[in-house]
């Protein structure tokens, strides 16, 4: 008997970190005590994208949407929705701007200008039953790859369709893959690149999270196009759920003849296996990864020659990170020509990007390829948290650049981010408003890349640590203004010297904030002032006397014994003074003044 209703639980990370597996196993507990467990399926799928209102629960047919939802939640979503056919009004999404009830997903302002190729599964089907994988088009693809397509049409097909690489480079797939077919050598070897890096990012693990199947389909394809038997997916072990699916997820696999000897019955043999990386963010490198998945430190390698050539163990290799290789199932499929008609004349498809900040919707996105920053942040993000204003937005991580309101209307495309300054990358996206410094987002990115460089190249050992000790000098009050010289000079030579791509593009994000926030690195060096007050070294805290109660809070929390009343007053409490030579800024009179007394400068 088909059931009468379906509830869809988030089971991504961040929903289960926030008690969701919980609600799921309560709606199970609940469904059988109440007695309707024969009416309904309850499914724990992947991350539905909308992560700043999770946990989230979705009651179909009725494509009720629920938010914020707590596990004693789930006795009332049983009792009213199947049992007596109505939602539970107060768990429902409601629109901040309409101020009413939205029901259905594509009514959500976030969902709205999406469009989930990489994520079509991800939040619909249950990413352990290969079963519902294959309901929505799943192997579908690879019986073409298999029996009516020659590698040679495959990769025909790919380059019509012009996917480009998504882990940040934006290289041809279909040129890439067509290298490594006509390279010389009866052993070749297919790569997953699963080991995202970047800060904040978290667009691959959610993939596999929520769709593990579409990333070996997308393997098993790559392999029979450039003649390859082994894949290995390189998926840093601080992924454990991520890992676990993909684990099942090749059992089920291989036990359904889609994985291991003679796929399907066709002669074609393909078989995966996982290694762990340890977090290294050189290893986005593709020679350094190589290095690692062997065995070795995780190092690059001068190019050429490419690992298209020789590559793991001296073998032809191909290395795609998660986002590319899921689009390879929906290419085969549906046709590269249904991937061409969205996008750009140069970016074709669509990019996921995990939108985080200082944003009032963060989550998971994917949008089509020319889609403008304005829209992504002011529409699908809802804008700036607490109505602050907009600052700048930084793509693609340590690797990329902060990007100004003048880029907001740009349409995004390989090009078009290059060309203002910043990149693609992997897809991180982190919205920063007034309350943010430059100087320390510049910073905080070159201290990451002064702890993940590999060492190996003087350009990129020794430039991290020079631009590092400038920032922090400028952030101390301590700065001059040949310092921005000394940036941006090492930071060109950075660029064109290292010896791959992390330590090319470390100066990104330095170079980007000097280019478009040069007058706040000159209050820095000049006024000794840092007006969004993150530096704390260049802070003072100030006791408007007038306002002062007289209370002695400020006095009791501060940890240098540095505020005391002021002598000689005449008021009855007299009011409290801080002795600035004491002070260590740290802000505990600011945070407990009760009268509004404590100003920051």
């Amino acid at each position: 008997m088909p059931y009468s209703h379906y509830i869809l639980t988030c089971g991504g990370t961040a929903c289960e970190s926030n008690k969701g597996n919980d609600i799921y196993e309560r709606l199970i507990a609940e469904a059988d005590k109440q007695g309707v467990r024969d009416q309904v399926q309850i499914v724990k799928t992947g991350c539905f994208g909308f992560c700043e209102r999770g946990p989230i629960v979705k009651v179909l047919p009725e494509e009720s949407f629920y938010v914020d939802v707590k596990p004693d939640d789930a006795w009332e979503i049983i009792a009213e929705q199947i049992l007596k056919g109505r939602e539970v009004k107060r768990l429902l999404y409601k629109d901040d701007t309409e101020k009413k009830n939205t029901v259905a997903v594509e009514d959500i302002g976030f969902y709205q200008k999406q469009f989930r190729v990489v994520l079509r599964n991800c939040g619909v089907i249950n990413p352990e039953n290969i079963d519902e994988y294959i309901a929505r088009e799943g192997y579908m693809g690879l019986e073409k790859v298999l029996f009516e397509w020659t590698s040679e049409q495959l990769i025909e097909e790919m380059k019509v369709s012009g996917l480009r690489g998504r882990g940040g480079a934006g290289f041809p797939t279909w040129l890439k893959w067509d290298l490594a077919r006509k390279a010389q050598g009866d052993i070749k070897y297919v790569i997953c690149n699963a080991d995202e890096g970047d800060p904040g990012a978290y667009m691959d693990r959610s993939t596999i999270e929520g769709d593990p199947h579409s990333v070996i389909e997308g393997m098993i394809t790559a392999g029979k196009a450039i003649g390859a038997h082994q894949g290995f997916v390189y998926i840093r072990a601080e992924y454990p759920l991520a890992i676990e699916r993909l684990k099942t997820a090749l059992v089920q696999a291989k036990d359904y003849g889609l994985l291991g000897k003679n796929i399907l019955g066709s002669d074609f043999d393909f078989d995966i296996e996982i290694r762990l990386g340890a977090g290294a963010f050189v290893c986005g490198e593709e020679t350094a990864l190589i290095k690692s998945v062997e065995g070795n430190r995780g190092m690059p390698v001068p190019k050429p020659p490419f690992p298209a050539n020789k590559g793991l163990w001296q073998r032809p290799t191909i290395i795609n990170n998660v986002e590319t290789l899921a689009n390879v199932p929906v290419i085969t499929a549906r046709g590269g020509a249904w991937l061409a008609r969205i996008g750009t004349e140069k970016s074709k498809g669509t990019k996921v990007f995990a939108l985080t900040g200082k944003i009032k919707n963060s989550g998971l996105v994917e949008v089509p390829m020319g889609t403008t920053l304005r829209e992504i942040i002011f529409e699908i993000g809802g804008g700036i948290k607490d109505n602050k204003k907009f600052k700048g937005v930084q793509t693609g991580g340590p690797s990329g650049g902060i990007l100004t309101e003048s880029a907001l209307d740009t349409p995004i495309d390989f090009e078009g981010l290059t060309g203002m300054g910043s990149m693609m990358g992997s897809g991180g996206m982190i919205v920063m408003d007034e309350d943010d410094c430059v100087v320390d987002v510049a910073r905080f990115y070159m201290d990451f890349c002064v702890d993940e460089s590999c060492g190996k190249c003087s350009p990129c050992r020794i430039g991290t640590t020079q631009i590092l000790n400038i920032l922090e000098k400028i952030a101390n009050g301590n700065g001059d203004e040949a310092d921005l010289v000394k940036l941006d000079t090492i930071g060109k030579a950075m660029s064109k010297a290292s010896l791959c791509a992390l330590g090319q593009t470390a100066p990104n994000p330095t170079l980007s904030t000097l280019r478009n926030f040069r007058e706040e690195y000159l209050e820095h060096i000049r006024d000794k002032k840092c007006r969004a007050g993150k530096c704390k070294y260049l802070l003072r805290f100030i006791i408007n006397e007038e306002k002062c109660m007289g209370c002695s809070i400020c006095a009791k929390r501060c940890p240098a014994n540095c505020i005391s009343q002021v002598a000689g007053s005449d008021k009855k409490r007299p009011p409290y003074r801080i002795d600035q030579s004491k002070c260590i800024k740290c802000g505990e009179c600011f945070k407990n003044c009760k009268f509004g007394a404590i100003s920051r400068a």
